[in-house]
């Protein structure tokens, strides 16, 4: 089983994308070209975004390295990154069997009328596989470990169900379309009370300046392709020691800046090719539930956040916590980890935090400071158990440098580790042992109910509508 879904994953999502909706536009009535069509512009978009961010990480992660060996920043937690983090997730015991697993429990959620949303984002299922494997090694059981990716599966798919109108009137061209990554929806709730708390402060609730506003008032300067080319350029000058060094490396500081407004100007316009792809299916989807079910029920595609983290908003946001990251991470009192290979997927972050900070850049970077500043805690505090992991998998893949943890450093990773659902399934395990797993069973039980309960409202309602109009 190991080696079948290893090389599932093998695939990457490049590949397994298009195979995926070929398969799901037939089997909703779409033809077998359109459908092809569909999945090939998704695989596309994958192909095109893991140029990009390769892009990102290849060229600003020489420059931050420079950068901490000039200011001797020496933190213990060493950041494997999240291609890392993901293939240690997915050859540990739980990994290996953690899509069927997964989608079994979707299934029988879909068929309870428990969730609406059909996960077939395989490939960020290593969030939940990430979660099992530490919990894995934190208790010695392969059945902790499964509970706990278990739990990591079913609370997403409740937040997805519950976020997805929300996600839907604020991303346009996505209707019937949910985001059940647990690293995206754990900062929801972040997003939801520091923007009410923002509201209540005189004066704040009237600062609407988004990426739009942000271009009209600043022009050039308020351009994310602009403001990537300056950050750029701000960065690599920190990677020298003294002004003559700095002359001297004009080309590489010149050129750090082009490429980071490179990948600002490119995002959105791959991230375009997802929707282009996704549309057709989302339609078809559309139609047929209408048609069987009259309106009655509704179901969501769960997809990759990949979709939408071309938003201006979080091109802005991402860019300038950047280097606050690496501030915060040297200046906060008892962390231990320096994110320098996961600040790529600091995009992330935001997806569903725009929604309801309604896309403001002020609003949106002071929830981003919070969960990074609490992150790193999270990060910092899993560390142990995540290198008993990357140590396992390092043995049995030799010929794998990129699991290998460096002699005297622990292994961590902005995502999944900094997410909150999964240091608190981790934090019930660790701390409270069987009565956190009492706890996260309660809770998990009654987000689900409460799912279903306003699964059942939404269906009552729609007959009673439909009733009304026959009438």
């Amino acid at each position: 089983m190991e080696q079948v879904f290893a090389y599932i994953i093998g695939l990457g999502a490049a590949v397994m994308m298009p195979v995926i909706f070929t398969i799901l536009g037939v089997c909703i009535g779409i033809k077998f070209t359109k459908s092809l069509k569909s999945g090939l512009l998704v695989g596309v978009g994958f192909v095109g975004l893991g140029v990009i961010t390769g892009l990102l990480t290849s060229s600003l992660g020489p420059v931050l390295a420079r950068v901490v060996e000039i200011y001797d920043w020496k933190l213990n937690v060493f950041d494997m990154g999240w291609p890392a983090a993901a293939s240690v997730a997915y050859n540990t015991t739980v990994g290996a069997f953690i899509i069927p697993v997964c989608l079994g429990v979707n299934l029988v959620l879909l068929l309870m009328k428990c969730t609406r949303t059909v996960n077939i984002d395989l490939w960020n299922y290593w969030h939940f596989a990430f979660i099992g494997a530490v919990v894995y090694f934190l208790t010695d059981s392969i059945a902790w470990g499964f509970f706990a990716a278990i739990i990591c599966s079913v609370i997403t798919l409740v937040l997805a169900d519950m976020t997805a109108k929300r996600f839907q009137s604020f991303y346009p061209g996505l209707e019937g379309i949910s985001i059940p990554q647990p690293f995206c929806q754990g900062f929801t709730p972040f997003a939801v009370v520091i923007s009410k708390a923002l509201d209540l402060i005189p004066g704040f609730n009237k600062l609407n300046i988004d990426a739009e506003g942000m271009k009209k008032k600043f022009g050039l300067f308020g351009e994310p392709l602009f403001l990537g080319v300056m950050i750029g350029m701000l960065i690599a000058c920190l990677s020298y020691r003294s002004w003559d060094e700095m002359v001297d490396g004009i080309p590489t500081i010149l050129g750090l800046g082009i490429k980071m407004g490179a990948v600002m100007e490119l995002i959105p316009r791959i991230t375009g090719l997802f929707i282009e792809g996704l549309k057709p299916i989302s339609e078809a989807t559309r139609e047929l539930i209408t048609r069987k079910f009259k309106g009655k029920k509704e179901f969501y595609i769960g997809m990759s956040p990949a979709l939408v983290i071309g938003h201006p908003t979080t091109l802005i946001v991402s860019l300038l916590l950047i280097p606050v990251a690496l501030i915060l991470a040297v200046i906060l009192p008892g962390n231990q980890f320096l994110p320098l290979a996961s600040l790529a997927g600091m995009f992330y972050v935001f997806v569903m935090v725009l929604p309801y900070t309604k896309g403001n850049v002020v609003k949106s970077f002071i929830v981003g400071l919070v969960v990074v500043a609490i992150g790193l805690y999270f990060v910092t505090l899993m560390s142990d158990n995540f290198t008993s992991a990357a140590a396992v998998v390092s043995a049995a893949h030799p010929d794998d440098a990129s699991v290998k943890v460096p002699e005297g450093f622990k292994a961590g990773s902005l995502d999944f580790a900094s997410s909150p659902i999964a240091f608190a399934i981790y934090a019930c395990m660790r701390y409270l042992s069987y009565i956190g797993a009492g706890i996260l069973t309660l809770l998990t039980i009654a987000m689900v109910v409460w799912n279903r309960i306003l699964i059942n409202r939404q269906e009552v309602s729609a007959e009673k509508e439909e009733s009304g109009q026959i009438n």
